[in-house]
């Protein structure tokens, strides 16, 4: 039996975020010839291959986006893309890849530190050719199992709400483009902004959800320089929520969705508690306007991706099962593959079925109309 027939009939674990591999010639072969010269490119060094962007002073490798299932010793920054899994540009190869983990279908964003060096070039005709071209590309991926792959389309930060819902009108209708990820608020800055209802109607009218893959941001990215990378994935998505429900967006778009990808959700219950007892205390001064308390849109809106969260399981009775999405990060280092499922069997003791599947499948499916 085929895949793509099996998976047609049933889904037991999808993947709300996991990430392709962009290929060394996506935006050289697909740019215009002006910007040819100026597009993103892949250079080989002697520790590996890195890609080369404008804007971005040191080069960006790629090592620890491709490094799941190595053994630790050999998980390392710098590898040659010669020797990394072909799955990430190769859909088919990818089947194969998920089929080896029991994965039945993905939802597929770009590798973080591209995406962020394209929301931040401000160069608006350069930076709509590079959205552009991205997402033609991953068009062409998905389209290859529809039923197997969702495609978060990458939406400009330039050319304000006009070239997102151009974008959108675009490429939205092409098999497996179910969602958009946003670098920035549609209007182009990081200030939410009543001109950003026409994404929110055109997200509505269409039945998809708002992505934020861990975090807004307009800044180049650069060299990891933390300690410890990637510890506090969550720290943006609170004052996200709060700018989303004190401008009144749920108010006037009352069944709009949004999934924060890679930000897990031990932390929900206490932002929901301190944002209820600011409100509580100061609506009868400042009189935000709001239909609901806080809390019930949060409740009814948001919903987030976790890799690991155990705490956050054992919690999840204050998040809500429904609001909470499985995900891998593959082929990223944080990901189990090809051994997810030991790791989502030690985490779930204590979890009846019914919450297990909407967890591992059933919102993904209903997010990201898989089937």
């Amino acid at each position: 039996m085929d895949s793509l027939n099996r998976n047609s009939r049933q889904y037991r674990l999808i993947n709300s975020d996991g990430h392709v591999t962009e290929p060394a010639d996506l935006w050289t072969s697909r740019v215009s010839s002006p910007y040819k010269d100026r597009a993103p490119k892949m250079q080989s060094f002697p520790e590996g291959d890195a890609w080369i962007i404008e804007g971005v002073k040191d080069p960006v490798n790629f090592g620890w986006n491709n490094c799941a299932g190595l053994p630790p010793e050999e998980m390392k920054g710098w590898m040659k893309f010669s020797d990394i899994r072909e799955g990430g540009w190769k859909p088919k190869v990818r089947m194969e890849e998920m089929d080896r983990d029991n994965v039945d279908a993905e939802v597929l964003f770009p590798t973080p530190r591209l995406s962020q060096a394209i929301f931040a070039n401000q160069d608006e005709p350069f930076h709509l050719e590079m959205v552009r071209a991205y997402n033609d590309w991953l068009s062409e991926y998905v389209a290859t199992a529809p039923d197997r792959f969702c495609g978060a389309a990458m939406m400009p930060t330039r050319g304000g709400v006009k070239a997102v819902v151009a974008e959108m009108d675009r490429v939205l209708s092409n098999p497996g483009m179910r969602t958009i990820v946003i670098g920035c608020w549609p209007n182009g800055t990081l200030a939410i902004s009543e001109e950003d209802d026409a994404v929110w109607a055109a997200l509505v009218e269409r039945e998809m959800p708002l992505t934020i893959h861990v975090a807004m941001s307009l800044n180049m990215p650069g060299a990891h320089k933390a300690k410890l990378p990637g510890y506090g994935r969550f720290f943006d998505a609170p004052n996200r929520m709060i700018e989303m429900i004190f401008s009144g967006v749920f108010d006037r778009f009352p069944t709009l969705d949004v999934f924060f990808a890679e930000v897990d959700f031990g932390w929900v219950p206490y932002v929901k508690e301190q944002i209820d007892n600011n409100y509580n205390r100061l609506e009868p001064v400042t009189k935000f306007g709001l239909l609901q308390s806080p809390r019930d849109y949060i409740d009814r809106h948001f919903h987030y991706g976790y890799m690991t969260d155990t705490f956050g399981l054992q919690n999840r009775n204050h998040v809500g099962a429904e609001r909470i999405l499985w995900s891998s990060d593959y082929p990223h280092i944080s990901a189990d593959w090809p051994y997810s499922w030991r790791t989502i069997q030690s985490s779930m003791s204590g979890v009846s079925p019914d919450e297990r599947n909407l967890i591992l499948h059933k919102n993904a499916e209903r997010l990201f109309k898989f089937g």
